[in-house]
């Protein structure tokens, strides 16, 4: 436990943020414990939404690990780069990343707790060990895996500062005019179908894409797009806004699904940040997987 008295300083402060900026554990981790009870002020759980007054005592609990109940599974891994501190994996299209209802087995995270033999960071949890950021089960490309908490932390803060490079490039519906563009709308879950995210006011955050076209062919349209920020669906959803949903996808796009694609046409390409340890800065880029150049191919 681990107690600690406000200073006139971070007086008004959310107790999330303050919670994150005074130990080391993520906001998101922050309210995680705020949820569980295992923070308080004045011996009260508040709400996350709570801004501290001086003189409030806030006291921190953080429960020991609970033992990871996933099994590690031998499952081939496409690895672009690794060292002690992080590996970089090409993940393929259709593969889950972490474990959830319906698919506690075959993810990303089997494989790399048998990869990696134990050596992960557990800020996300015992569901999503060393898992940094993720991508859908039909998105195929580059993802960051940490093997311990400092380097989790300090890869976790670039994405907050958007100092973390992240490009992919989709095949979408139509014909984009322009060349290149930004879209700028908040996303948050949807008012109707709640597990779906949508551009929306209520209850968002900001969230940023830009995107340049490769090439056009009449029907679709090739794109790059950059993250700025990373909200769930953040592409998917951005694109459908616009009106040029991306191929495939059956959630966000049109009814008339694109036959053979099995999910999205989105690979998230290239990532880039600076390593925890040497604190040089790192990119890698992956070559687009078959399924989307049979696509390119088709429409060429």
């Amino acid at each position: 436990m681990q107690t600690i008295t406000l200073k006139s300083e971070e007086n008004g402060k959310r107790i999330d943020a303050y919670v994150s900026s005074n130990t080391d554990i993520t906001r998101s981790r922050a309210a995680s414990l705020l949820e569980e009870g295992n923070i308080t002020v004045n011996g009260v759980v508040p709400l996350k939404s709570y801004k501290l007054k001086i003189g409030d005592e806030i006291c921190v609990n953080i429960p020991d690990p609970i033992e990871l109940d996933v099994v590690a599974q031998d499952i081939p891994l496409d690895i672009v780069y690794e060292d002690e501190h992080l590996l970089v994996v090409n993940k393929p299209k259709g593969m889950v990343v972490h474990p959830a209802a319906g698919n506690y087995e075959g993810t990303l995270v089997n494989a790399i707790l048998f990869h990696c033999k134990g050596s992960l960071s557990g800020i996300n949890g015992v569901m999503r060990p060393g898992i940094v950021h993720r991508i859908d089960k039909d998105t195929s490309g580059l993802l960051i895996v940490a093997k311990n908490d400092t380097a989790h932390l300090f890869l976790a803060e670039q994405i907050k500062e958007h100092s973390f490079t992240r490009e992919y490039e989709a095949v979408v519906h139509g014909n984009i005019k322009a060349d290149n563009g930004s879209i700028d709308a908040p996303i948050g879950r949807h008012p109707v179908k709640r597990k779906q995210m949508a551009v929306t006011p209520e209850n968002s955050k900001n969230a940023v894409t830009h995107f340049t076209v490769l090439q056009r062919f009449g029907e679709f349209t090739h794109v790059r797009l950059r993250l700025e920020t990373g909200r769930t669906h953040q592409i998917r959803v951005h694109m459908s806004y616009i009106g040029h949903a991306v191929a495939g996808d059956e959630v966000y796009g049109p009814k008339n699904v694109v036959k053979g694609l099995g999910g999205q046409c989105l690979h998230a390409k290239k990532i880039g940040f600076i390593h925890p340890q040497t604190h040089e800065y790192m990119e890698f880029d992956s070559e687009l997987p078959q399924y989307f150049n049979s696509f390119l191919a088709k429409m060429n």
